[in-house]
């Protein structure tokens, strides 16, 4: 009975994100649920199931949960507050049937990814806690780019091999074969190398984060710096603009952020690492140039741009609050790969503003958590925070964050994981000061 109860005692908040992030990265992005009419992933029926415990949470004062002011937590708030909004104007007006199918399911999505962000938010109350799902979301990222290395290397998709009782495949219209120059693209468990490559550089400063953190405290290296040669390699690999500008973001992030002696480390670190890339593999590095040196020329930019002045009329349609979340249909007007412009057309100006907002009350609440405390270790983690949040950011300029469920998850679970650092200082500032007095 006492082996039970200290089971039972370790299951918490931080247990609950785990097993979000388990579903999210671990089962393959095409694997959704066989018994529903929707197109329902795994980790959007944990999601929900997190949304629904905090809410229960929030109406008793005996599980532990975080209560009060947070601004992460009135950012994600408003940012909920403007879907809803946005919603019921659209479905108040008549709409095809076909966007009005995509706008139910889309604010069913939205919902549940916003839950997951709030529950981190809130659910997390500890440093150690903190640390385990940041160290889970490392280990994963890491499983998914050996996946995604193996497709790129050997043209074996691990992932189609995966099945699993009571789900079915949902086809989409990329294949984890496809090339760029004389390189296949790989996608890991996603849907999508841009996908994959961003989950890939969001986890690079967690890397580089537990290596300096096993190098200081004497624990065994070998398992974090091989997350990091795999997070690393996969996001280059991914052959991806974004990906390797969120690579370039969290460089300078930890280049700005860490104590002076790791800078230079760092520095030395990321150009050995791309230099050694280039040697593993032949073209590499020619590739990742011609991406960004003949970029005026090339064709997916030209279709990114082609299409604003459309996108223009749209948004004039309906400044305020846009078309209704999910209702510009890429099979049936065009593809946008800018997510702040698709927001102003779905959404209109009031949503870009509201989810611009929570990328900054995300950014807020790291640099915040890294001015109240003095912890090395969780100094670190918010810098690691930061820079997730800013590639998010970057992300949303580059392609269509919230088309892709991975990504998206991933996005809102580093920011729900921001305003949890921030109410983790807080406590221990709080609990800190009465001795400072002293």
């Amino acid at each position: 009975m006492t082996a039970l109860t200290r089971v039972r005692q370790r299951a918490d908040g931080a247990t609950l994100v785990c097993l979000y992030l388990l579903a999210l990265l671990v089962v393959p992005a095409r694997l959704v649920l066989s018994f529903v009419p929707m197109t329902l992933p795994p980790a959007l029926v944990v999601a929900l199931l997190l949304g629904v415990l905090w809410l229960s949470a929030q109406m008793v004062d005996t599980l532990g949960i975080g209560k009060g002011r947070n601004a992460l937590r009135t950012a994600v708030a408003i940012y909920l507050a403007m879907h809803l909004a946005t919603y019921a104007i659209a479905t108040r007006r008549w709409l095809p049937t076909d966007e009005l199918t995509v706008a139910d399911s889309s604010m069913v999505r939205i919902v549940a990814t916003i839950s997951v962000a709030i529950f981190a938010c809130d659910a997390i109350r500890t440093r150690e806690r903190l640390d385990r799902v940041l160290k889970l979301v490392l280990a994963c990222s890491g499983m998914i780019a050996f996946v995604g290395l193996v497709q790129f290397g050997a043209g074996v998709d691990l992932a189609s091999y995966v099945s699993l009782p009571g789900l079915r495949v949902q086809e989409n219209a990329y294949s984890a074969m496809e090339s760029r120059s004389i390189f296949r693209r790989p996608t890991g468990t996603t849907n999508h190398p841009i996908e994959f490559g961003l989950v890939c550089a969001m986890a690079v400063p967690l890397g580089a984060h537990y290596v300096f953190h096993a190098r200081d405290h004497g624990e065994p290296q070998l398992r974090w710096w091989l997350c990091l040669a795999l997070v690393g390699l996969g996001a280059l690999t991914a052959l991806s603009r974004t990906a390797i500008l969120g690579m370039a973001v969290s460089g300078i992030v930890l280049v700005a952020t860490l104590p002076r002696r790791r800078k230079l480390t760092v520095s030395v670190l990321g150009l050995g690492f791309f230099l050694g890339a280039s040697l593993v593999v032949p073209g590499l590095f020619g590739t990742l140039r011609g991406m960004f040196s003949n970029i005026e020329d090339d064709p997916s930019v030209k279709a990114r741009t082609a299409d604003y002045e459309a996108a223009a009329d749209q948004i004039d349609l309906n400044p305020l609050l846009g078309r209704g979340f999910g209702t510009f249909l890429p099979t049936k007007y065009t593809i946008l790969d800018n997510q702040f412009l698709l927001t102003l057309i779905e959404n209109g100006y009031l949503g870009l503003f509201a989810l611009i907002g929570m990328f900054l009350a995300a950014c807020y609440a790291t640099l915040r958590t890294r001015f109240l405390t003095r912890d090395e270790s969780l100094r670190g983690l918010a810098s690691c925070l930061l820079a997730a949040v800013l590639v998010g950011g970057i992300a949303s300029v580059t392609f269509d964050l919230l088309s892709f469920g991975v990504a998206t998850g991933m996005v809102f679970t580093m920011i729900g994981l921001s305003g949890a650092a921030l109410r983790i200082a807080q406590a221990e500032k709080t609990v800190l000061a009465p001795d400072s007095t002293v």
